[in-house]
């Protein structure tokens, strides 16, 4: 453990656990990394507090903790996790923070088998570039990265803001690194959200950014600017609408196809039936933001239905307690879902909660 205990003083109730208190102090051997542990004005230490309903107050680099059993050894465990991050040269931010909560309290509904003890350290699955390493912020976006690494064919399903988009994004720019692909293909359906954008002017590159800008900024999050635009150049990373994928066979690429549930049943079998040799494909979208004309079925919907079982593909489901955006975004879901759930079509679950619980471990 990264944090020395020096007092750890818990005091018993008989009749409930779960209520003990329970206070101890944690010291950190580096005075300027449990400084940017902490946070500017011990922001992260008022972040755990508002979370988890305990007490921490820095002095020093030392920080004392105190509460119910069950939420210090949360905070316990997610300080342990972030200075360990510090100290492996990486940065602490407050969504880092928000991160190592949601993962900590996951951890603490999981029991190591055969002693059925608590885990007492994080472990989160991470995405690394030469520009940027990205950390799972939830379970559910640990089970999301542990697939892409595992199958061929991954499905990432769930509301907007859980990083579907983002994380497969980034898996396709650490595999083309690795020189396990030669290229990635990135691809939406040319949809209007809703509206009618009517002629636009420019050649068919300048006509089809304004769909995939969302796949254009994750790419150079991940990769330098001047290498983008060099790879894009020598068709190394290809951005095309999925209307260009028929008659393709797309081999040592990763291909990732956002905003899938736009895609019409024949438009999913067609981009579905493009995987070549040694080719990685990931399919993201939110079955709940179907923008069709109405009486058409979404692709997307039909695949999670037809695809249950196949050997080689995965699905991950995320939901409103998976979004990474700003905390408000999490309660609109929440929001809109509650309204329309009586009215919307039902999305068949993608992931049975057994093996929800598999990809977690």
């Amino acid at each position: 453990m990264n944090g020395q205990e020096v007092v750890s003083s818990p005091s018993r109730n008989t009749k409930s656990a779960a209520s003990d208190a329970n206070h101890f102090i944690l010291t950190f051997e580096n005075n300027r990394l449990a400084s940017e542990l902490f946070g500017q004005f011990d922001q992260n230490l008022k972040l755990l507090e508002q979370r988890l309903h305990i007490d921490a107050r820095a002095r020093g680099n030392s920080v004392a903790i105190s509460g119910d059993v069950v939420a210090t050894n949360q905070a316990r465990r997610a300080l342990d996790y972030l200075y360990a991050r510090l100290q492996s040269g990486g940065t602490v931010e407050l969504s880092d923070v928000e991160g190592a909560i949601r993962m900590a309290a996951a951890a603490d509904d999981q029991l190591t088998l055969p002693t059925l003890e608590r885990k007492s350290r994080l472990t989160m699955a991470q995405i690394s570039t030469r520009k940027k390493t990205v950390v799972a912020r939830t379970p559910t976006q640990d089970a999301y990265m542990r697939a892409l690494e595992r199958s061929e064919l991954v499905f990432g399903v769930g509301p907007a803001g859980t990083g579907k988009t983002y994380l497969a994004v980034a898996h396709a720019a650490q595999l083309l690194e690795r020189g396990a692909v030669d290229r990635i293909i990135l691809s939406r359906p040319a949809v209007e959200a809703g509206e009618r954008l009517g002629f636009l002017p420019g050649d068919m590159k300048e006509k089809v950014d304004p769909y995939l800008r969302p796949l254009y900024d994750a790419l150079y999050d991940m990769i330098p600017g001047d290498k983008v635009e060099r790879a894009i150049t020598a068709g190394v990373i290809e951005i095309a609408p999925l209307a260009f994928m028929r008659g393709r066979t797309l081999a040592n690429a990763a291909v990732i196809l956002d905003e899938a549930q736009n895609t019409t049943s024949m438009q999913m079998k067609m981009f579905l039936t493009r995987l070549g040799e040694n080719a990685r494909m990931i399919v993201t979208g939110d079955p709940s933001q179907v923008d069709l004309p109405r009486g058409v079925k979404s692709g997307l919907v039909e695949a999670l239905q037809i695809l249950q079982g196949v050997e080689g593909v995965s699905f991950v489901q995320f939901k409103d307690v998976d979004v990474v955006r700003h905390p408000l975004v999490g309660r609109i879901v929440r929001a809109y879902d509650a309204q329309y759930a009586e009215r919307a079509e039902p999305v068949p679950a993608v992931m049975g909660e057994a093996e929800s619980r598999d990809e977690q471990a």
